[in-house]
């Protein structure tokens, strides 16, 4: 990595070394992203009544639909940076950084004028109980104005990352981070504004956020760097990262309409199973995050070495990938199995809970290391373009599947052990039905490359080259 650029050539070099360097920050990135959003939680909990914590809960499904809207936008520039950066494409590169900007700009502003006018009709859809629905409303209203700084941070993240930077978008996170809980104890505790003193601390992080990810892209001295005479949106590229990038967001949204279905199962089985279920789920983010972390340096080091035409490195990457992925998830989710009855504690000390988390914890910490295989060849796929190959895989073989499962399956074998199932065996089947597409694509690669080879050689000597 260039200690004057931030950049890092994943064309070229030790490979393992730089897949290394470059998720271990993106891993520390995903932590504090995860202890942040906790910590929300934890002031309302501590300084507020528990009708604000209801109300921000009430929220949490819109938050996740929105941000789902947008999160395709980051993979759609980081794909087509990357393989330009790889190419050594400046003038694409130019354009592509400068598409990215511009886009974010002009989806943020519409998916914030969509969301303010959508807060109280989608509130009221899902039935928000009364005494909490202006709470909610006015905290979507706070949260849904930083939108644009939101997607800016995202697809400026994407962008740096694609250049191989994953140290800076770390850090403004941790800043930015630090500022969010410290205003938090300020505007909740201080001043008692509740779930508003929440919003506005996590709209002041997000313009915080968003700022530096603009400073030093204004400031860059490489070829990545922005100016405003030049921020615009370029045609075809747009298109290319709007076809990369609205695959991820379906998906993403299907992933979270098929678990609000898995949901509404362990719902069937009572409050006490509904709370050591949200206790599991809240250590399993610290398990996937293991896995999802490789999935976005798959993203990058394959665009990157399909763009420099160098295929055999992308076997290599993807190999390492996942070999990364599996013992990273094997080793979280075996530790937070062994300690997980002291874990689900720290959220509900009650037996009976603690028992039903317990359910959950045995199934998926034990078989995490499948979902770190599914993500990194998905982010082989993204990578080489194939992001709509991709999204079909993902979709068939989870979003269709879980819901099939728990339609037919789940009725005859009405436990919580049956349900869970559905999750380690739908990583299967994903990575059964990706694995096959990544083989046909990865061989048509080789088998061109080797037939460009062909020619050349006639070309220079006049004849075939020998078998």
């Amino acid at each position: 990595m260039s200690n004057a650029s931030h950049q890092m050539d994943m064309c070229h070099g030790p490979l393992f070394r730089k897949i290394v360097l470059f998720t271990l920050p993106l891993l520390a990135t995903n932590i504090l992203q995860l202890v942040f959003n906790a910590a929300d939680m934890v002031v309302l909990g501590q300084f507020a009544s528990h009708q604000a914590m209801g109300a921000v809960g009430a929220t949490v499904s819109i938050n996740s639909l929105f941000v789902s809207l947008f999160l395709g936008l980051g993979i759609g520039s980081n794909v087509l940076v990357a393989r330009f950066y790889g190419a050594g494409d400046t003038v694409r590169l130019h354009k592509s950084v400068h598409t990215s900007i511009a886009a974010s700009l002009l989806c943020g502003l519409i998916l914030m004028i969509v969301g303010l006018l959508s807060v109280r009709p989608l509130l009221t859809l899902m039935r928000t109980p009364a005494d909490i629905l202006e709470k909610s409303c006015l905290y979507l209203y706070i949260c849904f104005a930083a939108i644009p700084f939101m997607v800016i941070y995202n697809v400026g993240c994407g962008v740096l990352r694609a250049l191989g930077d994953t140290v800076r978008p770390m850090i403004f996170l941790l800043a930015a981070g630090v500022v969010n809980v410290v205003l938090n104890v300020i505007l909740v505790a201080g001043f008692g504004m509740e779930m508003a003193g929440v919003a506005i601390a996590t709209a002041v992080s997000h313009i915080l956020s968003a700022g530096m990810i603009l400073f030093v892209m204004f400031r860059s001295k490489e070829d990545s760097r922005l100016e405003w005479r030049c921020l615009k949106l370029d045609g075809p590229i747009f298109r290319e990262m709007l076809c990369l990038g609205i695959p991820a967001s379906v998906q993403s949204s299907c992933y979270s309409l098929a678990n609000m279905v898995i949901q509404s199962s362990v719902n069937s089985f009572g409050s006490f199973a509904v709370a050591g279920c949200t206790a599991a789920s809240g250590l399993e983010g610290f398990v996937w995050i293991c896995s999802f972390s490789f999935h976005t340096t798959a993203i990058s080091f394959t665009a990157q070495n399909y763009g420099g035409k160098h295929f055999k490195r992308i076997l290599r990457s993807l190999f390492l990938c996942i070999f990364c992925a599996v013992a990273a998830s094997a080793f979280a989710g075996g530790l937070f199995f062994l300690f997980a009855r002291e874990l689900l504690a720290l959220y509900n000390s009650d037996p009976e809970v603690i028992q039903w988390g317990l359910v959950r914890v045995k199934i998926l910490f034990s078989t995490y290391f499948l979902c770190g295989i599914m993500d990194v060849i998905s982010g082989l796929l993204r990578g080489l373009g194939h992001s709509v190959i991709a999204t079909v895989g993902s979709l068939s073989g989870a979003f269709f599947f879980r819901i099939a499962w728990v339609a037919f399956v789940f009725p005859h074998y009405h436990t919580m052990k049956c349900l869970f199932l559905s999750y380690p065996i739908s990583w299967i089947l994903v990575i059964v039905i990706h694995g096959i597409f990544s083989f046909v694509i990865l061989r048509k690669l080789f088998r061109e490359r080797t037939q460009k080879h062909g020619l050349l050689y006639a070309s220079l000597h006049g004849k075939p080259p020998r078998a």
